[in-house]
């Protein structure tokens, strides 16, 4: 597992964040004011609208809990790893993230992808 930014762990503090009113302290420390967040179920800019999906997410699965499954490769300000949502100790989903992170450290764009890479046809 490379080093990467602390960025990346308040990113995931703010996604298992059960206190909501807590939920902004950690996105201010790890994401970029214009953050993009693109993902197969959104697409949003800002860190309002960041905050707003957390919230939503969280909303609709109380009591998830998600995770990192993986170390963290990076290069050259960009970092991939993969993760995954768990509810009542039953997986919802997995996928992994590739992320962007700015100068300062917080990140830039996160993309992610829902699910395992397709096997070659």
């Amino acid at each position: 597992m490379s080093e990467y930014p602390e960025a990346l762990d308040h990113m995931l503090a703010a996604w298992n964040e059960a206190d909501a009113s807590l939920t902004r302290g950690h996105l201010d420390q790890a994401l970029a004011p214009d953050v993009r967040f693109v993902d197969p179920s959104i697409d949003l800019t800002g860190v309002e609208d960041f905050e707003a999906n957390v919230h939503a997410v969280r909303g609709n699965l109380p009591g998830a809990v998600y995770s990192r499954t993986s170390g963290v490769d990076g290069q050259n300000g960009f970092y991939r790893y993969h993760w995954a949502i768990h509810q009542g100790g039953q997986l919802l989903i997995e996928g992994f993230d590739v992320t962007e992170v700015n100068a300062e450290g917080r990140i830039a764009h996160v993309i992610g992808f829902f699910g395992p890479i397709p096997a070659l046809s």
